[in-house]
């Protein structure tokens, strides 16, 4: 598949997502079994690297701060804003003056002078979006960062944020089973020239056909508290992987692979971002660029992971009022 473009830049179209290296999964990594597998990523090739500012509290941007410090002239760093930890507690704090000072700190951790695409991580309601995209685009005139992105926003929201300053990137959840983005954003990103990037393209795991039972999942894990993974919807869940199983068979390649190929053929202004702990998947998830799905593959995975399909909600309650995204009714 050829590059994607962000802000301009190519880049090979999948990158690599670095928030489970330190939060969400259940116990981080250590800073040397981190490196290692940023390092692995270097060596295969990746030079998209995507992390935040809440990831591990700031953690993860010091771990790769220190990994990739060498290596900054030659790769793509994002990180996000707007959500952060806060007295070991996640906020949401889209004010001006918060982002700025999250960005400071992560200039710091992350060792570098600029980022080359800074996210809004969540819009915060209690701030209107041109406040917050009016600050980021303060501190893209000072140098600090190249590119305004967005994460988890609606397409009303992109249109209003991109009068204020040009957006070069959303970030949102999408995969097979979770294709809200095609409601209105992956159009709306079209209509702007906006890139498109998806996380969780493996949709937590799930679509590996590995995922445990949330009573297995380990402390910590915050699949153990998603809708799709408890009991009474992840029995109806995995039936789905049947089709994703006999058609990565049919071409020779690992269901991952062809949830990750299925993910970028949608789009030629789609760039993932899957994650992982595991090189051997790491390595694995870039070679999903060589699948080719023909039409009529397209067509039985897009009927099969229709979502009506698919059984839970893909956040609690809680954190859905919080996202912005357009949803199925």
């Amino acid at each position: 598949m050829l590059d994607r473009k962000i802000a301009g830049q190519s880049l090979a179209p999948v990158g690599l997502g670095c928030m489970n290296l330190s939060h969400a999964y259940g116990e981080p990594l250590s800073e040397s079994e981190g490196t290692r597998v940023l390092h692995a990523a270097l060596d295969a090739g990746v030079t998209h690297f995507d992390t935040a500012a809440l990831y591990g509290f700031g953690k993860n941007e010091i771990l790769l701060g220190k990994a990739l410090k060498a290596h900054r002239n030659k790769i793509f760093l994002a990180s996000k804003c707007g959500m952060a930890g806060v007295d070991g507690k996640r906020v949401i704090d889209g004010r001006p003056s918060t982002i700025r000072a999250t960005v400071e700190q992560s200039l710091t951790s992350l060792q570098t002078d600029v980022l080359d695409l800074c996210y809004l991580h969540r819009w915060d309601k209690n701030v209107p979006i041109e406040e917050s995209v009016g600050e980021l685009s303060r501190l893209l005139e000072e140098g600090k960062i190249k590119s305004i992105g967005l994460s988890e926003v609606s397409a009303n929201t992109l249109h209003k944020a991109h009068k204020t300053h040009p957006i070069a990137a959303v970030q949102t959840e999408y995969s097979l089973w979770t294709r809200n983005a095609e409601i209105a954003i992956l159009n709306a990103c079209h209509e702007l020239d906006v890139a498109f990037v998806a996380f969780s393209p493996l949709a937590r795991g799930f679509l590996s056909g590995f995922v445990a039972s949330p009573e297995e999942m380990v402390n910590g894990d915050i699949r153990k508290g998603m809708p799709r993974f408890q009991p009474e919807n992840m029995g109806k869940n995995r039936l789905l992987l049947n089709i994703l199983q006999d058609v990565s068979a049919s071409l020779n390649c690992t269901p991952s692979q062809l949830a990750l190929a299925w993910v970028l053929q949608k789009s030629d202004n789609i760039l993932a971002i899957p994650g992982t702990t595991n090189v051997k998947h790491l390595l694995e998830n870039l070679d999903s660029i060589k699948v080719s799905i023909n039409d009529d593959y397209m067509s039985q995975l897009n009927d099969a992971f229709e979502h009506s399909n698919i059984s839970g909600a893909r956040y609690p309650a809680v954190t859905q009022a919080e996202i912005d995204t357009e949803e199925f009714v």
